[in-house]
């Protein structure tokens, strides 16, 4: 999803129309989640860039997604350039030291 979201739209509060923008990319996130994951991925990771226009589009996680576009309105803006770009990924173990592994009792 590469989109540009006006904030400010005749008769709607920009506050009502930020939760609408939130909303739909929630949806978007969840449609994508429900995808057939391709072999070897076990989830999908998102790329995502959130600022006043494509060029100045900071990339961050999907996490902080709410309060980027949250930044974006204190700022007066008045658009929002969206860019979340869907890819397989495979979770990694951490390596554990051994201070972090769990003592044996022995019986």
């Amino acid at each position: 999803m590469k989109k540009t979201f006006p904030i400010e739209i005749e008769g709607k509060k920009p506050e009502r129309v930020v939760d609408s923008i939130k909303h739909e990319i929630n949806k978007y996130l969840k449609r994508e989640r429900k995808k057939k994951l391709p072999e070897g991925a076990d989830f999908w990771d998102f790329d995502c860039q959130v600022g006043v226009n494509k060029e100045e589009a900071t990339p961050k996680h999907v996490a902080e997604l709410s309060k980027a576009i949250d930044a974006v309105l204190a700022a007066e803006s008045k658009i929002v350039y969206i860019e979340i770009i869907a890819k397989p990924a495979a979770r990694t173990r951490k390596a554990r030291s051994e201070s972090d592994r769990k003592p044996t009792t022995q019986k």
